[in-house]
């Protein structure tokens, strides 16, 4: 069910279609480039596979700029809401610059209305996903 899109030495980006779930891992610290590249990876593949879940693994991400996560605030979470996104997860390891980088993410997505919930795990992500389809 799991088809990789792309695979970068920064990101590993897939799709999972019985969850409708567009996934990035990422693999290193980034470039605002290759951040903001992940995304749109994700929002043309939207544009033939429904994407309603986002899952992203950020325990390798390294620390995100703010200059770059204001970007994610501002431009691409309204895109992806206006492509389908319903909402979104984190697998997360409890890093201090990450729980701030995570905070600041959810009171962004909670000023579209967008739950996005932090998981230790893939599956348990996965599995929050799926209940919302039943």
């Amino acid at each position: 069910m799991k088809k990789i899109i792309a695979d970068f030495d920064y990101a590993e980006i897939t799709y999972n279609s019985l969850y409708k779930t567009g996934m990035i891992v990422w693999k290193r610290k980034t470039t605002t480039e290759e951040y903001q590249n992940g995304f749109e990876v994700l929002i043309e593949c939207s544009k033939t596979h429904p994407i309603e879940n986002f899952l992203s693994d950020i325990r390798n991400q390294g620390v995100v700029s703010p200059e770059t996560r204001k970007w994610f605030e501002t431009v691409m979470i309204p895109k992806a809401i206006d492509h389908g996104l319903k909402r979104a997860a984190t697998i997360f390891d409890g890093n201090v610059f990450k729980k701030y980088y995570i905070n600041m993410i959810i009171q962004a997505t909670n000023k579209f209305g967008m739950p996005l919930k932090l998981f230790n795990t893939e599956e348990e992500a996965l599995e929050w996903f799926k209940s919302f389809n039943k």
